[in-house]
């Protein structure tokens, strides 16, 4: 790879490891100097005279105090340009000791070097062609994973499968912007070098592309960060119970007062591959309190922002149609207008069926047609009202209580829901108010207090969350960095408008421009073009060692 800086002419420390105490901290010294930097400090076999990627034992020994020992060491000595920065390196292995730390920086750079700044060491190895700008960024992420999955997809890049295929798209990008170039420079004679068809085709595909990648960031960062998954219902539908029973632990607190939760309470848990965030929520209800409605507001917020929802009812009351109230994530002028996607994959979670003789809900696949009751969920995934059974006479079949004992509301106004039947009106994705309907994918019996159905749950998550990562392949490319979405926007919209040039006849020279533009964007991500605040901005990111 090539080289993207001048030679660097000092040499740097840092600490490698986590801050504080442990068995062992790794000081880290990169630089034309490292090795005899770290001779200075160092009582055994010359480091000097060491070959590359050779550990010795040894000590450390302090000169400004007559070569009193500091600790027992090992050093392991790396030449450039076989290492991490492609730099010589040397890597001291002492005692997590606090003093010994702090005092090993001090001797080092009291001898010739100087401290690192925030991601400087992989600065070093971008600068010296060891890696480009989005493997080096995917450094970082590597660091920061916290899931086998966000592990999978941040190694990926870092192995180059993102900038491979940037690269790919980029060559033949080069090979039709020379072309186009070589006809301006013949515009007289009026000789087209670049054939128009062969040009829109390579042009959809690469605008297919990138589209595509540009796409992919919603899944790429959920699964970096945590998959949020919003778990929302009615007040006392048992969400707050729901969260201490997948936390192990009374994370929220449970009442059987309505409107007890009244800000978003979020805890994270590792299922299988995923990280997941769960959301507990304020129960969907229309209230004159001013504090609770606060709550549902953050209530509505968590929904439009989830990936996952978990509508929890009360199986002991009729089922509400339509599942989520009206307006639930707020934006119900957005999804009539057809401006926002429907609501995220939802599970549906009958609480409470420890209460209930006979749930008449069975878990189900809403893609499989003959598997899904009449009027409930269509074959997209779209749950429709009509309740959940076909009618509100089996609807109510789901409890054998009468709402005077079982606690539930037969108030709209006070719920939020309409609790009543109907048919699907034409639009099959709303309401008829503009409420977007939830793609339910699965309903499950459940039971906080007896812990039936939890297994089924679990399941389920997962089962959405590879959908959501798409192939199992390890070399997958979703995006999950927002400076590479938003320079792949930019890059489909250049696409976009060269595919609009060569639909309309616009001139070569115009074309590109907007091919150039493309080019731009791109090597963005890779770094072939930067500049020095994007690189500042990028590494400063980093911690100190790395």
């Amino acid at each position: 790879m090539k080289s993207n800086s001048t030679i660097i002419e000092d040499t740097i420390c840092a600490i490698s490891t986590p801050p504080g105490v442990g068995g062992i901290a790794v000081i880290r010294i990169s630089g034309p100097q490292a090795i005899a930097v770290a001779d200075r400090v160092w009582h055994g076999k010359s480091l000097s005279e060491t070959a590359g990627h050779t550990a010795r034992f040894g000590r450390i020994t302090d000169p400004s105090w007559g070569g009193e020992m500091l600790d027992e060491a090992v050093a392991t000595v790396f030449r450039a340009p076989a290492s991490f920065t492609g730099e010589d390196v040397v890597e001291l292995s002492v005692h997590g000791s606090r003093y010994v730390q702090r005092r090993l920086l001090e001797m080092l750079t009291g001898n010739g070097a100087r401290l690192a700044e925030a991601g400087e060491f992989t600065r070093r190895a971008f600068a010296n062609g060891k890696m480009d700008l989005a493997q080096a960024e995917a450094v970082a992420d590597v660091i920061a994973s916290n899931s086998r999955a966000s592990h999978r997809l941040a190694a990926s890049q870092m192995k180059g499968c993102f900038s491979r295929r940037l690269e790919e798209l980029r060559d033949k990008l080069l090979d039709l912007a020379s072309l186009l170039e070589l006809e301006l420079d013949f515009s007289e004679e009026k000789v087209e070098f670049a054939s128009r068809e062969r040009l829109r085709e390579i042009a959809t595909e690469i605008h297919s592309e990138v589209s595509r990648l540009e796409k992919s960031f919603s899944a790429g960062s959920a699964i970096k960060d945590g998959i949020p998954v919003a778990i929302v219902g009615p007040t006392n539908a048992g969400k707050s119970s729901l969260l201490n029973l997948l936390l192990g632990e009374d994370r929220a607190i449970v009442s059987d007062i309505h409107g007890t939760t009244r800000d978003t309470i979020e805890d994270t848990l590792e299922i299988g591959d995923y990280l997941f965030r769960f959301i507990d929520t304020a129960g969907l209800r229309d209230t004159s309190d001013p504090i609770e409605a606060l709550g549902i507001e953050r209530s509505r917020q968590a929904l439009s922002r989830a990936a996952i929802i978990i509508s929890v009812v009360d199986a002991t009351c009729p089922l509400p149609s339509p599942i989520l109230p009206e307006g639930s994530d707020g934006n119900q002028e957005k999804h009539a207008s057809g401006e926002m996607q429907p609501l995220a994959p939802t599970i549906l979670l009958l609480n409470k069926s420890d209460l209930v003789s006979q749930v008449s809900a069975t878990n189900h696949n809403p893609t499989n047609a003959s598997s899904v009751p009449d009027g409930s969920v269509t074959s997209d995934g779209f749950y429709c009202p009509g309740g959940f059974a076909g009618s509100g006479d089996n609807m109510n079949q789901l409890g054998h209580k009468e709402s005077e004992d079982s606690g539930c509301s037969d108030d709209s106004e006070e719920s939020g829901y309409s609790g009543k039947s109907g048919n699907s009106d034409d639009s099959g994705d709303s309401n008829g108010s503009g409420n977007p309907h939830p793609r339910v994918v699965s309903s499950i019996n459940f039971s906080t207090k007896t812990g039936e159905g939890h297994q089924d749950l679990l399941a389920t998550l997962t089962s959405i969350a590879d959908n959501l990562r798409g192939s199992t392949d390890e070399d997958t490319i979703l995006v999950t960095n927002i400076r590479h979405a938003q320079a792949l926007r930019e890059a489909a919209s250049s696409t976009s408008a060269i595919l609009q040039g060569l639909r309309t006849g616009l001139p070569g020279d115009l074309i590109a421009q907007d091919l150039r533009a493309t080019l731009h964007h791109l090597s963005s991500i890779t770094g072939t073009l930067t500049t020095p605040d994007i690189l500042a901005s990028i590494f400063s990111r980093f911690c100190i060692g790395k």
